[in-house]
């Protein structure tokens, strides 16, 4: 059986069946034909057969071969005998970690990165700077924001990479297998994300959640996890059980106020993709905000992207049912660049209006607010912004540099701050990553935001977590 994309039918021939037959299946709120050739009484059957193949690719089915293998339901337990010195303060934790990495031998430094706006060397950590000064960990500093800051927040996001997929499925050919063993990985992830002292935490690829809550949960942060149904690393025989995401907050800092789940879906089928959304107050100031992540479909070609935006769709419907009218930071692996539906699905939807951290961060205050009134236009202009890529990696097939990662935002109650550089090319090597120097194949995205009161610049609102005027100047398209 085979199947391709023309513009927006789904084609589905076969040997076995004779017949051709229209089946209207449900989208964008209206009927569309998917024309398939097989017996009209099996049509919808088997077309939701192969959709939910196509959404549960397992391992071995890179090139579109579908993997039987059965499930080997292993459980998260690799890291049961961590233990870790009692009462560590984050700068002694890295210390520690450094030397559990090199076992006495000393070993390359991690990626060495800036934040967009940083500040000079000689000043001190007192005066408000984020910046770890450590003999032989990386040096990460950011300037001290402006206003209260109570209510400043740090946001990471970052596909860490599946211990299980990496070592044994990727196909990361440039990468000495020593640099992809959990031994050498787990301590560089715990330093790239330690020294940038983040509020939030999102995570994809998470299958050592056990081992993050408690080396993440030394420094006080507080975890929540939610696996993908059908996980690909269930199908790999050292699997640590499933991958899914996961969001860590600071627990003396944020309050969780409730969280919820959901398995995406696509035409009302379910996928292996899911999300985690978190609405967490500030104990200093008492305003609330919600914080979602998500990690959709991998893989190239029009029927992916197409499927992709449909996860963006209800992943929408599912924040927006969530976050209601509270400040929103959405983020995730994407896998999609700017150019693909979904990237112009969520800047464009009226139900959050959002932007995109990464690429308004060298605008004006008054740009951001202030869109063009034409959709296309703002989505263009944004997608011109973002960064050159937030992946680079080397596989069987070649080397793949884009940017499929981001941080999306409520432009009028948040104010994006600053972010954190990507590295340099010379820098990260002709290996690309994941390497020696750098534990995963997406680099890590750090945005620093203001949490602003519910009402600006003389507008009126109702209070957070409320219903609240539409801000002048917020251009969007709507979901349909």
């Amino acid at each position: 059986m085979e199947f391709l994309m023309k513009t927006s039918r789904l084609i589905v021939t076969s040997k076995t069946f004779a017949r051709r037959v229209a089946v209207p299946i449900p989208s964008k709120g209206k009927m569309e034909k998917f024309y398939m050739t097989q017996r009209h009484s099996h049509s919808l059957f088997i077309f939701s057969i192969i959709l939910r193949k196509i959404l549960y690719r397992k391992p071995d089915a890179l090139m579109g071969s579908f993997n039987t293998a059965p499930k080997i339901n292993n459980v998260d337990s690799q890291d049961d005998g961590l233990e870790l010195p009692a009462g560590l303060d984050t700068s002694a934790l890295l210390q520690h970690v450094q030397q559990l990495r090199g076992g006495g031998i000393e070993q390359p430094s991690l990626l060495t990165r800036g934040f967009l706006k940083p500040l000079p060397v000689d000043e001190d950590v007192a005066d408000g700077l984020r910046c770890l000064q450590l003999n032989s960990v990386s040096r990460v500093c950011s300037a001290p924001v402006e206003g209260d800051a109570s209510h400043n927040i740090r946001l990471l996001q970052w596909n860490i990479l599946s211990q299980t997929l990496g070592q044994h499925n990727d196909g990361f050919v440039r990468c000495p297998e020593e640099a992809l063993t959990w031994e050498h990985r787990k301590y560089l992830i715990v330093q790239e994300i330690l020294q940038n002292q983040p509020d939030v935490i999102c995570l994809q690829e998470v299958d050592h959640f056990k081992f993050l809550q408690t080396v993440l949960g030394s420094q006080n942060y507080e975890g929540i996890f939610f696996p993908k149904p059908d996980s690909p690393c269930l199908y790999i025989e050292q699997n640590n059980g499933p991958d899914g995401c996961a969001i860590f907050y600071k627990r003396d800092k944020l309050q969780l106020q409730g969280y919820d789940t959901r398995i995406l879906e696509v035409w009302r089928v379910q996928s292996n993709q899911v999300a985690i959304a978190a609405r967490l107050r500030m104990r200093s100031s008492g305003r609330e905000f919600c914080v979602a992540t998500t990690h959709l479909k991998a893989r190239h070609g029009a029927l992916l992207a197409k499927l992709r935006n449909e996860q963006g769709r209800d992943l929408i419907r599912f924040v927006k049912q969530f976050a209601g009218e509270t400040p929103l930071l959405l983020c995730g692996d994407f896998n999609a660049e700017p150019v693909e539906p979904i990237y112009a699905t969520i800047l464009g939807c009226d139900l959050l209006r959002l932007g995109s951290a990464y690429a308004d961060v060298k605008l004006d205050r008054e740009e951001i607010l202030q869109p063009s009134e034409d959709v296309g236009e703002f989505v263009s202009e944004s997608m011109k912004r973002e960064p050159p890529y937030t992946t680079w990696k080397i596989r069987e097939e070649g080397e793949e540099c884009h940017t499929i990662d981001y941080v999306f935002y409520t432009p009028d109650r948040l104010k994006i701050k600053n972010c954190l550089n990507f590295p340099e090319g010379e820098q990260i090597g002709k290996n690309r990553t994941p390497s020696y120097q750098y534990p995963s194949d997406h680099f890590s995205l750090v945005c620093d935001f203001e949490l602003l009161p519910s009402a600006e610049n003389g507008k009126e609102s109702a209070s957070d977590g409320k219903n609240e005027t539409e801000v002048e100047g917020s251009k969007h398209g709507s979901i349909q």
